[in-house]
């Protein structure tokens, strides 16, 4: 997706309506906009009745993400500036409307009457006491009957809320709220770029990672006024945002899996190390140490993914580069992870070639099989990590080599 599609020009603003934007313009309120010709109208002298009550010199933006039914010309009659965003998805649609805002202050809603845009005042006023972001909370504030599905009320929101919290901390109790208000320099340094549903996900999770200061205001969802389904599809749009909440998130997506499945398969391969082991009429033997094997096996290999995401995460600028992931990454160096690589390969060489001799020197009556797999399991196991350590270092090497310190540094996003 271009720049061009997600910032209108200013030639999709028709000249008169330009002349009578207010040069300061305090804050601008951000209407997305598909085929909402019963309800923009509305939406819209509300929330110009409510900047003039609050004696606040403002704005409304509509931005129409492909209307066919007058949603623009409605919009245009009651004194909003339009502005068209070809790029199509609600993320685009914002995108576009927010870039040509004007406004010290945003203050962004869906046109379709499910918010009250008369209730702008608590919003303005958290964000003069210095609040960066101010979220609706429709919990807290009522949801009326028949304005949102039971789906969503007790299992999509929630679930995805308690995600977001846990993989970020943040204290949004709603955070997919579709009524919020943003500083516009705080929302430039977010870079936001999805296009989709997620990015109301996307808001949240990046203000939580550069620490901006974030408010709840309690606000009433109310039944929408379309006459037609939503634009939101449940499992697909929750499908995006719990997406995004991953891939934004590799401690969660990678590591903490990792180190689950290495805990449990070195255990496992050392209990059984000795000998076959017994709880209650249940027996374990080598057969177990194999699943051992492969679950530690898979858990290394999540934790050099893990590394790969972080390093890409930091160069890139996507993530935030925490405190523990840097120290982690100022130690590890090509050379050291060779060292550690062939070390591990060497050790299960070295074993190998100790079975060996042990089965040449013994004759066949006298070896102990199922002892001598244990031991074969060890060896294989060692030297697959060995090759492992040996070839994610220069992988981790090469996307190292993607940065200069200065960039990284400038890039990077506090934690």
């Amino acid at each position: 997706m271009t720049q061009q599609l997600l910032t209108p020009s200013k030639e999709l603003v028709p000249p008169s309506e330009r002349e009578e934007v207010p040069e300061a313009v305090e804050v601008s309120v951000v209407m997305p906009c598909l085929n909402e010709a019963r309800t923009v109208g509305g939406c819209i002298d509300k929330a110009l009745r409510a900047l003039d009550r609050a004696g606040v010199t403002g704005e409304v933006i509509v931005a129409d993400n492909g209307s066919t039914d007058g949603s623009r010309e409605i919009a245009r009659a009651h004194r909003a500036r339009v502005v068209v965003v070809e790029s199509r998805g609600y993320g685009s649609a914002l995108q576009g409307g927010i870039a040509v805002a004007r406004g010290r202050y945003v203050v962004m809603g869906d046109a379709d009457e499910s918010y009250d845009f008369g209730e702008l005042a608590p919003f303005i006023e958290r964000l003069r006491g210095g609040a960066d972001l101010v979220m609706g909370n429709r919990f807290k504030g009522g949801i009326r009957t028949g304005a949102m599905p039971w789906l969503h009320r007790y299992v999509g929101n929630p679930v995805l809320t308690g995600v977001l919290n846990l993989f970020f901390r943040t204290p949004i109790g709603d955070a997919h709220c579709g009524l919020r208000a943003f500083r516009k320099e705080s929302y430039r340094r977010l870079g936001l770029t999805t296009t989709g549903m997620e990015f109301a996900s996307e808001m949240v999770v990046k203000a939580a990672l550069l620490g901006q200061n974030m408010s709840e205001v309690p606000i009433i969802l109310y039944p929408d006024g379309r006459d037609r389904p939503p634009h939101l599809r449940s499992f697909r749009d929750g499908w995006r945002h719990l997406r995004f909440l991953l891939l934004m998130c590799p401690r969660w997506l990678y590591l903490i899996p990792a180190l689950m499945l290495t805990g449990i398969g070195l255990a496992l391969m050392v209990w059984l190390t000795p000998g076959p082991r017994h709880i209650g009429d249940v027996g374990f033997d080598w057969h177990t140490m194999l699943y051992g094997c492969l679950c530690l096996i898979l858990g290394y290999q999540t934790t050099w993914l893990w590394a790969f995401a972080r390093s890409y995460g930091r160069s890139s600028g996507l993530l935030s580069g925490r405190q523990a992931s840097r120290g982690w990454s100022a130690y590890f160096t090509l050379e050291r992870g060779l060292g550690v690589g062939m070390a591990k390969l060497a050790g299960g060489l070295g074993m190998n070639a100790w079975l060996c001799t042990v089965w040449w020197e013994r004759p066949p009556e006298l070896l102990d099989p199922q002892a001598t797999m244990r031991y074969a399991l060890w060896s294989s196991t060692l030297m697959i990590l060995g090759m492992q350590t040996i070839y994610g270092s220069f992988f981790l090497g090469m996307l190292g080599m993607q940065r200069t310190p200065d960039e990284a540094d400038a890039r990077r996003v506090p934690a």
